[in-house]
């Protein structure tokens, strides 16, 4: 009897030990901000001196690098709001429809938590931003804590928690190490830019350190309370639904014969590269008096001769829908989705390829046919690329139709004819706002289509993104439990 008790006891000391240890830190750090925060809330002298020393010093060092500049701004960006809103809006989704509601509350409520401390803290500081001698980057507000240290220690932190599980115990290790890496570099590129003083960037990851410590504390709690295990963060937050949460668990391997796919598609890109440096140089310039160049003379005048200003803001809206970062913003909402939904990252890579394939081929045909822009006003001006063929109507095309090539065949609800629409809908109307705008000729949208049409075709015979349909493979959630998903977050918080 007595041992009995005695294995009974064992989770809750492991519990409590572990308990008291993390009391100790999340309350260090809590202190420790709060130190902070009074020496800079009273202006304490050797430390807004050693905070101006550090900011010139870091100015100096990186302000006549240029190169040097463009890469602090790319890694900076990823702890900006953005990027973290998107990452944890999609974990929310993918979590939901893996049927794992608590996940998503501790997520949404961590991360809103650290979007209301932040703005909060810094009005009631009211700590203006470093002035250096060469100003090389900009940030609205005041500057104590820094958003970005903070924001990125809470939302890297807890999406570190919530998917530790779905990893295998050797990336574990490897996966918080990376992350600690990645909040360091976030923070200190907030310093070498100019915006934030030393003493910004460690309020910003003790006040992370705290809140993300106080979340999964009490999750740990709420655990407890319900009989559930406890075990070690370096596990995450739930061990158990490591499978459900994994990103492919039944997928062994992404493709049959990667090498031989890799091969295929190489020589496939040289085939689509040929035909359109082909076909490219001749609407360029061995085809005049024909029906092209009659086409390619008289549709941008008859769209110049019509400009109004309503015409050219809704163009201006049009063509936006096929710019980089609308194209990739589709992506970046879509291949996640879709990996939630139907565990696989063949569909993933198809769309992924697609994307690249489009841009490495528009890029090298628009650089090997380098034909002017049409003889009519160019509304968007002096463009770096040539304008055979279109980059946006080619990677608006792609993206939709590869899609499209997904949803259609994995879904018998009438919704998935919304995507048909769109493949056509979207790719016609941004190519009539270049044509509008004088950006390009009717070819240049005969060339995107033949690129879109060849690679994409080349993409589905050798990746075959919807192999696992043969295979008997189902959704994680039916389509028409879609209109459900809502429910979720309202029974996240009863007692199973």
């Amino acid at each position: 009897m007595t041992a009995v008790k005695e294995v009974a006891r064992r989770p809750l000391g492991h519990f409590a030990e572990r308990s008291i240890a993390g009391l100790v830190a999340v309350t260090g750090a809590g202190v420790a901000f709060g130190l902070l925060l009074m020496l800079v809330r009273v202006r304490w002298s050797p430390l807004q001196d050693a905070d101006h020393a550090a900011a010139e010093w870091f100015n100096g060092l990186v302000a006549p690098h240029h190169a040097l500049v463009t890469v602090l701004q790319a890694v900076t960006d990823l702890g900006g709001r953005p990027i973290l809103i998107w990452l944890v809006t999609i974990a929310v989704v993918g979590l939901l429809i893996r049927r794992q509601p608590r996940l998503a509350v501790y997520l949404i409520i961590t991360g809103v938590g650290g979007l209301i401390l932040d703005p909060s803290l810094k009005t009631l500081v009211g700590r203006l931003r470093p002035i250096v001698d060469v100003p090389i980057a900009s940030a609205p507000g005041n500057s104590f804590p820094s958003g970005h240290a903070l924001g990125s220690f809470v939302a890297y932190g807890a999406l570190l928690l919530v998917f530790l599980p779905a990893m295998a115990p050797r990336w574990r290790k490897p996966a918080i190490v990376g992350v600690g890496v990645l909040v360091a570099l976030i923070g200190l590129t907030r310093i070498a830019l100019g915006v934030h003083f030393v003493s910004d960037v460690l309020g910003g990851w003790l006040l992370g350190a705290a809140w993300l410590g106080v979340t999964a504390y009490a999750f740990r709690l709420w655990r407890r309370e319900r009989g559930r295990p406890v075990p070690p963060l370096t596990e995450g937050l739930e061990p158990e639904a490591g499978h459900d949460i994994a990103p492919a668990p039944a997928e062994e391997h992404v493709l049959a014969h990667p090498r031989s796919a890799v091969a295929e598609l190489l020589v496939g890109w040289v085939l689509v590269f040929g035909a359109l440096y082909g076909f490219g140089t001749y609407v360029s310039y061995h085809a005049k008096g024909t029906f092209f160049d009659t086409l390619d003379t008289d549709v941008p005048r008859w769209f110049a001769e019509r400009h109004t200003d309503t015409l050219t803001e809704v163009s201006w809206w049009w063509s936006k829908f096929g710019d980089t970062h609308a194209i990739l913003l589709i992506s970046l909402v879509f291949c996640p989705l879709v990996l939630a939904v139907w565990r696989r990252w063949r569909p993933v890579l198809f769309v992924v390829l697609a994307m690249v394939g489009e841009l490495t081929l528009f890029l090298a045909s628009a650089r090997a046919v380098d034909r002017p822009r049409p003889a009519v006003e160019n509304l968007d001006g002096q463009m770096p690329t040539s304008s055979f063929p279109s980059g946006h109507i080619a990677a608006t095309i792609c993206v939709w139709l590869a899609i499209t090539l997904i949803v259609f065949p994995r879904t018998d609800r009438w919704w998935r004819w919304t995507f048909v629409g769109l493949a056509v809908l979207m790719p016609v109307g941004v190519a009539t706002s270049r044509m509008y705008r004088g950006m390009h000729h009717p070819t240049d949208f005969m060339g995107a289509i033949l690129l879109s049409a060849l690679w994409i075709g080349l993409l589905y015979l050798v990746i075959r993104p919807n192999a696992d349909l043969k295979e008997g493979n189902q959704p994680a959630i039916e389509s028409e439990d879609v209109d459900t998903l809502d429910d979720e977050l309202a029974r996240a918080g009863r007692a199973d």
